[in-house]
């Protein structure tokens, strides 16, 4: 008999589908201290991993910077058996230069669907002066859908 996780975990199909839907994502980094910095960030995805932008001075950036480790979680649902979700833990790439970080803006502004693509290109040109973008390389992937517990 399947223990429950086994029953709840998602194929690596479902879970790239959670994140071709997710426009959001929670990103945990490590504080100076050791404590959590946990923050929600509009996200994109480049070749099925978890890019996103932020401003160089930020402190998940300096975090970063000084640890690559981040955590990105992915959930859906509102009651307890519509919940799922994917936990990415892995290291990040940082992207520095204007087209590199421009194509990442360009991945999270097109999820918008509510902008008009014009007003996304101006803003995604004007904001990467002042940002780095982030690959997220995962190490492991934990994933869960209690809709499965139904059926």
């Amino acid at each position: 008999m399947p223990s429950q996780r086994d029953t709840v975990t998602m194929t690596p199909d479902e879970v790239a589908a959670l994140l071709a839907y997710a426009r959001k994502v929670q990103i945990a980094t490590i504080n100076p201290d050791g404590t959590p910095h946990l923050v929600t960030m509009f996200v994109g995805l480049a070749e099925g991993r978890i890019a996103f932008w932020t401003y160089r001075a930020s402190r998940k950036a300096l975090n970063l910077a000084r640890d690559p480790r981040i955590t990105c979680l992915v959930e859906d649902g509102e009651d307890y058996f519509e919940l799922r979700g994917v936990q990415v833990t892995g290291t990040v790439k940082r992207i520095d230069d204007l087209p590199g970080v421009t194509e990442v803006g360009r991945l999270i502004a097109g999820r918008m669907p509510d902008v008009p693509q014009e007003a996304l290109d101006a803003y995604v040109t004007h904001a990467a002066r002042k940002r780095a973008a982030y690959l997220v390389e995962p190490e492991r992937i934990a994933s869960w859908d209690h809709r499965k517990l139904l059926g």
